[in-house]
């Protein structure tokens, strides 16, 4: 991950990535929750455990550039899927496409796993 990204944003920057994954992730998760309560079959399920898991993914902030990645496919999956609901897939595939390119930020656990690390070493006086 770290090669990836320079750097993991911090401070306004990193809040503001961090409100755009969890709406991302949210969104995913409720559309996965939803589709599954409602009893589809068993081909589809695949799919919405897939959708579910990316949602949780970009909650927590876990190998965040590919889930956002996979989450565009799914956005655009179930843009052309469904016609009626194009908008709403759109807006969701675009913001995941904005995560893949911007990263995780520093609130995420990316940054904690695969951030750079700071040593620091004692002189010994």
């Amino acid at each position: 991950m770290r090669r990836l990204f320079s750097t993991f944003a911090g401070g306004a920057p990193g809040v503001g990535l961090l409100l755009i994954r969890v709406t991302t992730g949210i969104a995913l998760l409720a559309q996965g929750v939803e589709k599954l309560t409602a009893g589809t079959g068993a081909v589809n399920l695949l799919l919405i455990v897939l959708t579910a898991g990316i949602g949780i993914l970009l909650l927590v902030g876990l190998f965040s550039p590919i889930a956002a990645a996979m989450a565009s496919l799914d956005a655009a999956w179930h843009a052309f899927a469904n016609p009626g609901d194009l908008g709403f897939f759109i807006l969701l595939g675009v913001l995941a496409a904005a995560l893949m390119l911007l990263g995780p930020g520093a609130f995420s656990l990316d940054a904690r796993l695969f951030g750079w690390k700071r040593i620091e070493i004692r002189n010994k006086e």
